[in-house]
């Protein structure tokens, strides 16, 4: 029965996706996140996604505006190679949410009025191309899509709607295929995330077949409220998917403490502890907890001929406005606070 509604999730991104410019990718991000590791999504989307360009392409051949794509593959391949390698350094999660956050702010363009004639609005410069190329590669190697993403610099420069999906299949369906080979050696195709994957293809070849008969039926400024209308569902579903995946990785907890003379606000962040406190006294202060090998060896002989009978030591570095001190918290084994020093 999973897979049974990942098909028909598949299958109804890729048809949204045609009649949008794209966006199954974005689509499919968080839906597959339920299924699969987040680092194997990339690896089963793509799996699908080559599927769905060599597909376009083969439907949408003629449309294809080859005049972009010599520019736009080059630093494309490039960004991709590079993604692909930083999947091992970068959380992908966080660059959800800034992708998130750059769909959502297309919220605006739904309302303008749309030109309604195929107008090219101003000469496209070859540099231009080639960092949309890289951007694209980029963040595709490292998300395992980009979708509607760069629909904006499509639509800037009066593409109609076959020479959108035609050109985006051919810019990237080589970058897929590279992915492809990627994320295999990197062993993130598991059986699981291949069988996903599988689904997903048959899903986007199924979907092409079908818009093939739509899309011609749909004028330019439906198509391009369309587009717009799936980068802010896409960013809405992308948010909601990294702030569970940050929320999971990290628990975050935020805390307000309101005291006799101070107001504390407190922030736990994975293992460390950050804080920010206002005395009336002293004004602002944030505070982070940070190991005793921190300190210069002599405030840890110091720390430590403190501690005595205490079984937990804390120690937070203060920064002041003017001034670099040191609060030092000594806990029982019931974890309750036998005494507190300062020094700076």
């Amino acid at each position: 029965m999973l897979y049974l509604y990942l098909f028909l999730a598949a299958f109804l991104a890729f048809s949204l996706s045609a009649f949008c410019g794209g966006g199954a990718g974005l689509l499919l991000i968080p839906i597959l996140g339920y299924s699969l590791p987040v680092n194997q999504v990339p690896a089963a989307l793509t799996l699908g996604s080559v599927t769905s360009s060599f597909s376009r392409i083969w439907i949408f051949f003629k449309a294809i505006r080859w005049d972009m794509a010599k520019l736009f593959l080059p630093t494309a391949m490039v960004g991709v190679v590079l993604g692909v390698e930083m999947l091992s350094y970068l959380e992908p999660m966080y660059l959800e949410l800034c992708m998130s956050i750059f769909l959502i702010s297309n919220l605006p363009w739904f309302f303008r009025k749309q030109e309604r004639k195929h107008v090219v609005l101003s000469p496209i410069p070859p540099w231009h191309l080639r960092m949309v190329g890289f951007l694209a590669g980029f963040i595709s190697g490292l998300t395992g899509a980009v979708g509607v993403l760069f629909n904006r610099f499509y639509f800037r420069y009066g593409l109609d709607s076959h020479e959108i999906i035609a050109t985006r299949a051919a810019n990237e369906v080589l970058l897929h295929l590279i992915k492809l080979y990627l994320y295999a050696a990197l062993g993130l195709f598991q059986l699981k995330a291949i069988g996903i994957g599988l689904i997903v293809a048959l899903a986007a070849v199924l979907s092409s077949s079908f818009m093939k008969f739509v899309l011609p039926r749909v004028s330019r400024g439906l198509f391009m409220r369309a587009g717009y209308s799936a980068m802010v569902i896409s960013g809405v579903l992308m948010l909601n998917s990294a702030v569970v995946h940050i929320q999971l990785a990290n628990d975050p907890h935020l805390r307000v403490i309101f005291l006799a003379e101070e107001l504390e606000a407190r922030l736990a962040w994975k293992k460390l502890i950050y804080s920010v406190e206002f005395h009336y006294n002293r004004g602002l202060e944030f505070e982070k907890v940070v190991p005793l090998s921190s300190l210069s060896l002599e405030r840890q002989h110091y720390v430590q001929s403190m501690q005595e009978e205490a079984a937990k030591v804390v120690i937070e570095k203060v920064y002041a406005l003017t001034s670099i001190s040191y609060e030092v918290y000594y806990f029982d084994g019931q974890n309750r606070l036998i005494k507190k020093i300062e020094f700076g």
